[in-house]
């Protein structure tokens, strides 16, 4: 199926998203869309997916003009979309999940048979290897990812629309992924790949578009260099590599000793941890997703809900269960890996969210009374100084792109006084070019003299910024290597393999 996009702009008001945009997708070709944060990149493909009517221009699909007016247009023109954030309903099946919207029935009742078979079909003919039977809750996001693919291919999708799909996948997530992709191409499915990862996107795409600030600036190869992408996303030379001198570590300022943790259904979840961060460091967690390092943070910060044994102390104060604003207050600045639900709200304001667990405290009120210049005169300085891209300092943080959302949590933790950052992914669903800025963030706070302990999926992320490595599985960290590590060494420890 072939895509045409000619033209397209769409405005927000004054604010143009997308500017005289033409796009040409191939059938059987996969492109993908490269740019900043804001740069446009959904906004332009939820035009095509009946999700905005765009202000002016026109979208083609099979070299004939078509006028969208909600999603289910676009799906009956043979167009589907994979979101970043994925439209499942978690206790449903499978299979009830694939035929919500498209029901099938006999007689009164749902025709459950029919979708189970469907799920197998498409499931088989992409190697996509999906149970139409498996809860969606029990699955692992990879695997719920493909629920999505599944969706939009029983619905006869010509045209896949893939929304920064490996922004929550694990490496091995991601592989698998691009191996379905290729399946996909090869079976005619034409795909728009939107992502911000470079390595990625060249190993994927048969051509690379890239936008900056709402146009389209031009096109590559995968044959380009990582550098070579990364100065047209964000026009100017962009470091890949993280510039810091050698740490010079004081003494422990977050130590745990023996600590574990049960679900509330009493199942061991934390076993045993036993190690510092000291004044001045960066220590990196590394492990593959589910192996108890979301957990970690939460008790780190006093949100997890289960039983927390051992012992927690900051600057030798224990700070095991207790309440987190407490745990904040004491000089813990917390990055949650998910800032949807955990980091930001999203009907406040950017400003609101700017200072929201320090509203209380000066310089921002007093007596109980918000200063309300300073709040406004801080925020501004901060989006200035993160390049958070907003529409103003009074807009909803909710119609910020998802790395500008990461920006405003990055700068609400940052913008005060810490003894220890904790950061849980904190560069996920980041540009290329706002990753450089934070990563220059985390490091100066480590020269400041601040404890930093950073929970990635990102391998080359820990790599760039641990001075120390400390490798989790099944809640236990199993080895602490430097960042010299070999990744086939660190591969295997992922995987639970020691030299024990």
């Amino acid at each position: 199926m072939k895509l045409e996009l000619r033209n397209i702009t769409k405005k927000f008001g004054d604010f143009a998203a997308n500017e005289d945009i033409s796009l040409t997708v191939n059938p059987g070709e996969i492109v993908a869309l490269l740019g900043e944060n804001g740069a446009g990149k959904s906004t332009l493909m939820n035009v095509v997916y009946g999700l905005l009517e765009p202000t002016s221009g026109e979208i083609l699909v099979n070299d004939v003009v078509e006028d969208f007016r909600g999603p289910g247009d676009a799906i009956t023109a043979g167009i589907g979309m994979v979101h970043q954030h994925f439209m499942l309903v978690p206790p449903f099946t499978v299979a009830e999940n694939v035929m919500l919207g498209h029901e099938h029935t006999k007689g009164m009742f749902l025709d459950l048979e029919t979708a189970r078979s469907e799920v197998r079909r498409v499931s088989e003919a992409y190697n996509l290897h999906v149970d139409p039977d498996a809860l969606v809750e029990e699955l692992p996001v990879g695997v719920q990812q493909r629920v999505e693919i599944i969706k939009a291919l029983v619905r006869d999708a010509g045209v896949l629309i893939l929304d920064e799909p490996t922004a929550v996948l694990t490496p091995q997530e991601t592989d698998e992924l691009l191996d379905i992709m290729r399946g996909l191409k090869a079976k005619g499915t034409s795909i728009v790949f939107i992502s911000h990862k470079l390595r990625e996107v060249r190993a994927a795409a048969d051509r690379i578009v890239v936008i900056r600030r709402g146009r389209v600036v031009g096109e590559a190869t995968p044959e380009a260099t990582q550098a070579e992408l990364a100065g047209m996303m964000v026009g100017r030379e962009v470091s890949l590599t993280v510039d810091k001198p050698p740490a010079n570590p004081g003494a422990p300022v977050l130590s745990l000793k023996e600590v574990s943790a049960a679900d509330l259904e009493g199942r061991p979840i934390l076993r045993e941890l036993t190690f510092d961060v000291r004044a001045g460091e960066i220590l990196g967690v590394a492990g593959v997703q589910g192996n108890g390092q979301t957990e970690l943070a939460q008790v780190l910060t006093g949100l997890f809900e289960g039983e927390v044994l051992g012992s927690i102390t900051l600057d030798g104060t224990e700070i095991t269960g207790k309440d987190p604003r407490d745990i904040l207050d004491s000089g813990l600045g917390y990055v949650p890996e998910d800032r949807e639900h955990d980091g930001l709200i999203g009907s406040f304001t950017v400003t609101e969210n700017l200072v929201l667990d320090q509203v209380s405290n000066a310089p921002y009120s007093s007596g109980g009374v918000l200063k309300n210049s300073v709040i406004d005169r801080t925020a501004v300085e901060l989006i200035e100084e993160f390049d958070v891209r907003t529409q103003g300092a009074k807009a909803p943080v909710s119609s910020l792109s998802g790395g500008n959302k990461q920006k405003v949590v990055m700068a609400r933790e940052m913008s005060r006084e810490l003894r220890v950052l904790v950061a849980a992914q904190p560069t996920r669903g980041v540009d290329v070019g706002s990753i450089e800025f934070l990563h220059k963030r985390i490091v100066a706070e480590r020269e400041r003299g601040a404890a930093v302990l950073i929970i990635s999926s990102e391998l080359d992320e820990i790599y760039a910024l641990a001075d120390r490595i400390a490798v989790m599985y099944r809640g236990a960290i199993i080895g602490m290597v430097g960042p010299d590590t070999s990744r086939d060494d660190m591969g295997l420890l992922m995987a639970g393999v020691t030299n024990d």
